[in-house]
């Protein structure tokens, strides 16, 4: 039976069914009775589930997306022009500018923000948020040690990030800058520009035989163990929460934390940012620059916050370290995605890391690859779909 408008008509009647005037926003209860009435009921929901798919009116989402750069452009935009359920379904107007606490009342009127790793979003611009109308913001990176979770749970706002868009781009990064700064490429490049050919300054170490140390063993800390097994080396690991299937397929070996200082020559950094006690900030502090060897080859792509930058520049400076490579370093954020280059370096951190000669740093660049951006797009639309149609965030949801 099909109740609609105060009328009741059999579900095998057409003429009675027309007679209902059911139109578009109509409320329809269906009943059925009868010893196959749980089938039925299930046929009939699979019938009108197919038929009305296209019909159900979805509502647009609209996101302001904050420190959008061309790039952000080109690849968010393509895919949000469909409309309708199961697609990304939103609205995206772009803002050059960072999202700060001065800046998040340009969210007014918005659904959702989307913000990058230079991104600032304490408490105060979560309330600001609050006010504005914002009910989710989406991260379009890993990471989220950017943003208060605890002041976005009080208001009410759910919070996304992209768990995995392209682990080998990172890995693949780390081991590129730590290459530069390892044979000095940095420095070759610019001798020969200038016909120096003399080998004078650009002496290396062979990285085959030697011992990788892998802080970190999630997608990127994983691949970054495989390309370092394919240079012939013996993998170290750390991690607060071991993996025993990488150990089991002969990948790597779990070891302490201090023995994986005092014993590695390369240690490639691949941990969250966690604050606090027993977290990772400040991991390479120096009391664990005291642990390497002098002669040891460190790189970080993944939080500036891991390393004590003081203690590095310090321990720099006494000889320690053949080669340090930084994507990421305390202090970039002035820097980062900024065209600088006709003013002033005032950023003391940055200029005093580029007066050694073993050192090389790029602007957290690492996530830089055609397939991580397009990663980034669908993943970040997709969560706002999942958000925007109820569905579950799962592990793209971000917990205090």
């Amino acid at each position: 039976m099909i109740e609609c408008n105060g009328k009741t008509a059999s579900g095998g009647n057409v003429l009675e069914i027309l007679a209902l005037h059911a139109g578009r926003g109509s409320r329809l209860e269906i009943t059925a009775e009868g010893g196959d009435e749980e089938a039925a009921l299930e046929a009939v929901r699979t019938v009108l589930d197919e038929k009305l798919r296209d019909r159900r009116v979805v509502p647009l989402l609209r996101i302001a997306f904050f420190g959008t750069k061309e790039y952000d452009r080109l690849f968010f935009s393509e895919l949000a022009k469909d409309r309708g359920e199961g697609t990304y379904n939103c609205e995206i107007r772009y803002f050059s500018v960072r999202l700060t606490p001065e800046t998040a009342n340009l969210a007014d009127g918005f659904d959702a923000v989307c913000i990058f790793v230079n991104d600032s979003c304490p408490r105060s611009a979560v309330e600001t948020l609050k006010t504005c109308g914002i009910r989710l913001i989406l991260l379009r990176c890993a990471g989220y040690n950017n943003v208060d979770l605890q002041a976005a749970r009080e208001c009410g706002i759910k919070v996304a990030r992209v768990p995995s868009y392209s682990p080998y781009a990172v890995a693949e990064h780390a081991m590129s800058i730590l290459m530069t700064a390892n044979r000095r490429l940095h420095k070759a490049v610019n001798k020969v520009r200038d016909n120096n050919f003399a080998l004078s300054g650009l002496l290396g170490l062979n990285l085959h035989n030697k011992v990788a140390g892998i802080m970190g063993t999630g997608n990127i800390g994983q691949c970054m163990a495989r390309i370092c097994k394919g240079f012939g080396m013996t993998v170290l690991a750390w991690d607060a929460y071991p993996n025993p299937a990488l150990e089991q397929e002969g990948l790597l070996t779990y070891v302490s934390r201090e023995k994986l200082l005092e014993s590695a020559d390369l240690i490639s950094l691949h941990a969250p940012l966690v604050p606090g006690e027993g977290g990772t900030y400040h991991l390479i502090d120096a009391r664990a620059i005291a642990r390497m060897k002098d002669s040891a080859m460190l790189v970080n792509t993944a939080r500036g916050g891991l390393i004590d930058t003081e203690a590095l520049i310090e321990a720099l400076k006494q000889g320690k370290f053949h080669a340090v490579a930084l994507d990421v370093y305390e202090g970039e954020d002035a820097n980062v995605y900024t065209d600088r280059s006709d003013d002033f370096l005032n950023n003391d951190v940055t200029a005093r890391l580029q007066m050694f000669p073993n050192v090389v740093l790029t602007s957290h660049q690492a996530f830089f690859t055609r397939e991580a951006l397009q990663a980034i797009a669908a993943e970040t639309l997709e969560n706002a779909r999942r958000f925007n149609e109820g569905e579950s965030l799962g592990a793209a949801e971000c917990q205090a």
